[in-house]
């Protein structure tokens, strides 16, 4: 069983003010396009989170066992990725209460088949104390213009975020809190030792190209899920349930989709080939309708 994301999907885009009462809109026909819409905000947070990254981490590198095997991907001219990938495996296998083994040394018992699941992960960057190594996950939030629609009636974080910094966080909860859970629970999967989320801001509300670091906070993963009013253990079974539910399907590829409006995701059978770049397969249908 694989579960894989779209390349060039929304979840290669960091949401904007996500959870705000009133979010940011797309632009349509009535609106025209501006910087504040709701794709050109994830561009943006996407952008500033990699530049925040590579500005607060040094340009020394600490190697692994294995290179980054995105960067022989790399064309000419285009940047390395600089991360480190962990693949990581967990035991998501049911297995009996303590209270049904009644010999205390017995190990626990494993119910039904094992269940293994591996997990690619990321870390950012590394902190060196002597023998020690933390490792971190990285993050930055980013604010635009606190006047324009869905900007979730932010405070102004030029003014605010050292006075105020209790309400500042508490507020970005409200406005972003399935971005943050999901910085979280990526942090706690890496095995990271600490998440880094910084605050970035643009220079001037009309300029999405320039933006300034105003501070940053940093957690330890597991609490921080805590602090969101989120549960390790649900997490887990979430996980769980949607890796039985679709171990239970029948072979061939599925699309997972989230309600836009209630709290539920649909699973969808799709034809094997989809969304795969078949250039032979086309050309051999172009060919057959020519004969």
């Amino acid at each position: 069983l694989f579960f894989d994301k779209r390349d060039g999907g929304p979840l290669d885009f960091p949401s904007v003010n996500e959870n705000a009462q009133v979010p940011p809109a797309e632009a349509n026909e009535k609106e025209p396009a501006s910087i504040n819409t709701a794709s050109m905000l994830a561009v943006e947070a996407r952008d500033a989170t990699f530049n925040y990254i590579k500005q607060v981490t040094e340009q020394s590198t600490i190697s692994y066992e294995n290179a980054n095997p995105f960067n022989e991907q790399n064309e000419a001219g285009e940047p390395s990725d600089d991360n480190a990938y962990r693949y990581r495996l967990f035991d998501l296998s049911a297995r009996a209460p303590k209270a049904d083994i009644y010999d205390e040394e017995e190990e626990e018992v494993v119910i039904g088949e094992r269940c293994l699941m591996a997990i690619r992960t990321e870390v950012d960057g590394v902190v060196v104390s002597g023998q020690s190594r933390k490792q971190m996950f990285i993050r930055a939030l980013t604010q635009h213009d606190i006047s324009a629609v869905g900007a979730g009636k932010a405070l102004d974080w030029r003014q605010k975020l050292d006075s105020q910094r209790g309400a500042v966080v508490a507020t970005e909860m409200k406005n972003n809190a399935t971005k943050l859970a999901r910085w979280a629970f990526q942090a706690v999967l890496a095995g990271a030792d600490q998440l880094k989320v910084g605050f970035v801001a643009r220079v001037s509300p009309r300029d999405r190209s320039r933006h300034g670091v105003l501070g940053f906070q940093t957690y330890r993963p597991s609490d921080f899920i805590s602090q969101l009013g989120f549960s390790e253990y649900s997490g887990w079974g979430i996980v769980k349930a949607l890796v039985d539910l679709c171990l239970e399907m029948p072979e061939g590829r599925y699309v997972i989709m989230r309600d836009p409006n209630k709290p539920l995701i649909k699973l969808y059978a799709v034809p094997a080939g989809t969304f795969e770049d078949n250039g032979e397969d086309d050309a051999e249908v172009a060919a057959a309708e020519d004969n």
